[in-house]
């Protein structure tokens, strides 16, 4: 409460801050813009012009207003930022960009440039004076400037065919960094936790025992599939991605699938734990074809029959050894 109640509302800024604060603004967009750019200047080259032609749209009314500073108040600029009013737009911070996605940095951008013009718009809207009136209409004006001159860089740098080959590209890096680990993850935890889960489940009939060797197995192969996946390729070669992000995808999905059916065992009934691990069991394996269908455009009968065939093997396995 104590930060929040010290920032400025942004009625009560001077005209100074004001300039000041657009001067921060413009900094910030134009370093946005150019992390953007080198995140994707390697794999895509076109988008990384339009967002270097949108970062130096952003330095040229940045030095705008930083003539305008020199000439109306001197030298000595303000510190003022987004953070230090209230109200004001926030911006990402810079460590998440790293992981956003091609279409995610596009609407990101848009959204980053919509938003400056609406604030501009509606400051100037709360203001009586005269001349800050005309300063914020003339920065909204400015930001609506920007958007057009996205879209015509848009035009220059990116024709139809280089964004969607472009976006096939995202695409395919998104499958190869998530969907292929994640599936594989999600694969091994719900197939190979069948077998231990409810072979302890039918060799105790006791409900909570059944969960314990659930979570271990769900987390063992979690931890375990999660460092293979990381260390089995860093990505320079295969192009499939960063080793953590797959390593992360591999591991989480494994152990949500294996936790799947082990949840159902904290229910005391084992008969009632037991249809309902049934049940998610059957709806993980439909889920695991499904992905497979969409995402790597196998047959979704084919991708079924395939999963339920190897599943209720394993799960036929558990339920025998547990009557054994």
């Amino acid at each position: 409460m104590g930060v929040f109640n010290q920032r400025r509302r942004f009625g009560d800024l001077s005209e100074q801050e004001l300039i000041a604060l657009a001067i921060s603004n413009e900094e910030d967009d134009a370093r946005i813009f150019r992390s953007y750019a080198e995140n994707l200047r390697s794999e895509y080259p076109a988008s990384a012009k339009v967002f270097d032609g949108m970062a130096a749209e952003e330095d040229e009314h940045r030095q705008l207003l930083i003539d305008l500073h020199l000439e109306r108040f001197g030298k000595t600029i303000p510190l003022i930022r987004r953070e230090h009013v209230a109200g004001a737009y926030a911006r990402r911070p810079t460590w998440l960009m790293e992981n956003l996605s091609l279409e995610r940095m596009r609407t990101e951008a848009a959204d980053m440039e919509r938003n400056a013009e609406r604030f501009y718009r509606a400051a100037a809207m709360r203001t009586q004076d005269a001349a800050t009136r005309k300063l914020l209409g003339d920065l909204a004006a400015a930001e609506a400037g920007h958007q057009h001159t996205a879209h015509e860089l848009t035009q220059t740098h990116l024709d139809a065919e280089t964004r969607d080959q472009e976006d096939d590209t995202a695409k395919r890096q998104f499958i190869l960094t998530w969907v292929q680990p994640g599936l594989a993850g999600l694969m091994d935890g719900s197939v190979s936790t069948l077998a231990p889960i409810f072979a302890t489940a039918f060799a105790t009939q006791d409900t909570w025992t059944t969960f314990l060797v659930g979570l271990a197995a769900s987390v063992g192969a979690g931890i375990s599939m999660g460092f293979t996946e990381a260390a089995s390729d860093d990505g320079a070669l295969s192009g499939r991605g960063s080793p953590i992000k797959r390593g992360f995808a591999s591991g989480v999905m494994t152990t949500v699938g294996g936790l799947g059916h082990a949840l159902p065992y904290l229910i005391t009934d084992f008969w009632t734990a037991t249809v309902i691990a049934i049940l998610v069991v059957f709806i993980e394996l439909w889920a695991i074809a499904w992905i497979q269908n969409r995402f790597m455009q196998t047959p979704f009968f084919r991708a079924a029959f395939q999963v339920v065939v190897g599943g209720a093997l394993v799960f036929a396995a558990g339920v025998i050894i547990g009557n054994g």
